[in-house]
């Protein structure tokens, strides 16, 4: 049985334990018969055989919801996305909503639409029209659901955060004149904070085509089909992964600075291991104070890995603040 709204007057709350705007994300939407032939051809991840989600409802499980990764012919990640299989009615056709780094949707957008050609699709940045919304809660809580007939919502995996184990949801609704009271700090860094603790990568515009696939783990994280035939970038991704040319993968990080700046921690800033001061041997992926530590911020940091072998890894620069290595909440593919 789905759970109500906590109050059936106020048609955008939600059961959740937070709810935010993630105005860092934007949406895509790829619509008519041959959507799923387009995308099949394009992304890392299979699109067939997704089952169909009615406005509303939350998609989940690897059957609704499914991480994709759009790759250069260089096998470089153009960007990265979550999936889904929304049509607008029983019977109609396919609309599959990708939830995307807002900077590079619209990039994105124009990438996929260059190889329509002559088929039946649309492919739509609906960044501007449509906002996305975090929502989280303790996994124990009662479930959470939007309560708007036309929302589109996914759930993305369980991240544990201490001893808690959160639930997430990304929705996306279209915009209305209260969209950015909907706003909550508190929600947002608790978000962006579980965002980077799950250690699954999200391509922002200062990491576009920087990581080749498996640098990231997008392997370990089912963000690439190894048995879906071609797409831009196939035959570089599956020479990485059966030849085990890949040296660097991505990693937990912390660092506890007292001098720390906030600079430092953006998406794209280098890392420079204590033997060579010259030459960086990694960058950050995503980053976020932590909320129990005020002095510490975690990170998703891609990496050498015989930098980890001994000594220190310095954030931002060559004396920057030192990193320590966490552990990762998955088992790596190996390869």
């Amino acid at each position: 049985m789905m759970p109500k709204p906590k109050n059936p007057s106020m048609p955008n709350t939600y059961l959740a334990d937070g709810f935010t705007l993630l105005s860092d994300w934007g949406l895509i939407l790829v619509e008519g018969p041959d959507a799923a032939t387009l995308l099949q051809n394009q992304l890392s991840n299979s699109v067939l055989g997704m089952r169909r989600s009615v406005s509303g409802e939350i998609a989940q499980g690897s059957d609704a919801v499914r991480l994709m990764g759009y790759c250069s012919p260089k096998g470089r990640l153009f960007a990265s996305a979550w999936l889904g299989l929304f049509p607008e009615s029983t019977g109609a056709d396919d609309r599959f909503a990708l939830f995307i780094s807002k900077d590079i949707a619209a990039s994105t957008a124009k990438r996929l639409s260059m190889y329509i050609l002559r088929s039946k699709v649309k492919v739509i940045d609906a960044s501007n029209d449509w906002d996305v919304f975090g929502a989280y809660c303790e996994e124990d809580a009662e479930d959470f659901v939007p309560a708007t007939a036309d929302s589109l919502a996914l759930r993305i995996p369980d991240v544990l955060s201490g001893d808690k184990t959160f639930k997430r949801v990304l929705i996306s609704q279209r915009k209305t004149e209260s969209s950015a009271s909907k706003n909550n700090e508190a929600a947002l860094a608790q978000w962006n904070s579980l965002e980077v603790l799950s250690a699954i990568p999200r391509i922002v515009l200062a990491t576009q085509e920087q990581f080749v696939p498996q640098m990231i783990n997008f392997e370990s994280v089912l963000g690439i089909d190894f048995k879906k035939g071609c797409y831009p970038g196939q035959e570089i991704v599956a020479r990485s992964q059966y030849r085990g040319a890949v040296k660097r993968r991505l990693q937990l990080a912390r660092t506890t600075s007292s001098t720390f700046s906030p600079e430092l921690a953006k998406p794209g800033v280098e890392l420079f291991h204590e033997g060579d001061a010259t030459q960086p041997c990694g960058m950050v992926v995503l980053a976020a104070p932590n909320l129990t530590h005020s002095e510490r911020i975690d990170l998703q940091v891609e990496c050498k890995l015989d930098s980890l072998e001994a000594g220190e890894i310095h954030l931002g620069k060559s004396d920057g603040p030192v990193l320590q290595i966490d552990s990762l909440p998955y088992q790596l593919l190996e390869i």
